[in-house]
């Protein structure tokens, strides 16, 4: 069986601000505002604005031998049910697990392991209790795979590995704040906690303020221009098609076909 590195022996508690008042703002207001809610869902007001912002970049991309691959993780694998629609839900881990097969190519990763990790990153955030900081959920997601091989396998035709369970784990550190035994574990799996460290930034367009967004100076792997726009269209046209009614797998089914046409 595949055991992921010693957790840390007590989890930070996952609540570390009070929680604002219900509202009905657009999220682009409440995050402005200093105001947003532990459960976020993008709204048309604030994804007209985030449509707005369109980052400019070359219109050509690398050719890929494979076609990126759309893993969407079932419902019943989150830990809270209001987190499946929210922004770190079901279409942003899928939306995340397209981005690390772009970027592993791009970095040499052959076809088999960029699909491991792709399995592994549509799960990063299936473990989270809520939308806000949320200290300790890549442990958590990290325990569930290595509890859950079989069902991800089943799911998606392809078993997660150690080391990308590894990446999962250490996707919410900041490389700074690393303890010895999760730099020792760093170390073993780099590559691949890179890629999916810059995977997760490159969809940080669906955020309700710019200033959240990708900041590629953080990330220790090259993002190639071409993939900003691809990243931020993925964003646009999967949680437009939400908002208009699609479900979740629909939705990203759209985009992939939109952004990265056959």
């Amino acid at each position: 069986s595949v055991t992921p590195i010693a957790p840390d022996p007590i989890e930070e508690p996952f609540m570390i601000s009070p929680t604002p008042e219900p509202t009905d703002a657009p999220l682009h207001v409440l995050a402005q505002t200093g105001r947003l809610p532990d459960h976020q869902y993008l709204d048309q007001h604030t994804l007209t604005w985030i449509a707005g912002h369109r980052p400019t970049g070359p219109g050509v991309r690398a050719t890929m031998p494979h076609r990126p691959v759309l893993l969407v993780p079932d419902d019943s694998w989150f830990a809270s049910p209001a987190v499946i629609d929210s922004i770190h839900g079901s279409r942003h881990n899928a939306r995340v697990a397209l981005l690390v097969q772009l970027l592993a190519h791009h970095h040499g990763l052959d076809h088999g392991s960029a699909l491991a990790l792709a399995a592994a990153a549509a799960c990063h955030d299936c473990r989270r209790h809520h939308d806000r900081d949320d200290p300790g959920h890549g442990q958590r997601a990290a325990r569930w795979l290595a509890g859950n091989l079989d069902t991800v396998a089943a799911a998606f035709g392809k078993t997660v590995t150690a080391e990308t369970i590894t990446a999962v784990y250490l996707h919410d550190h900041p490389y700074d704040a690393f303890t010895d035994d999760q730099a020792r574990a760093y170390r073993r799996s780099s590559l691949l906690v890179d890629l999916l460290k810059a995977a997760d930034a490159l969809d940080r367009y669906r955020l309700p303020l710019a200033r959240w967004w990708p900041d590629l100076s953080r990330l220790r792997v090259a993002v190639p221009a071409w993939l900003l726009p691809i990243a931020f269209d993925l964003v646009l046209h999967s949680e437009q098609a939400r908002l208009d009614g699609a479900a979740h797998r629909e939705a990203l089914d759209h985009a992939l076909h939109t952004v990265l046409p056959e």
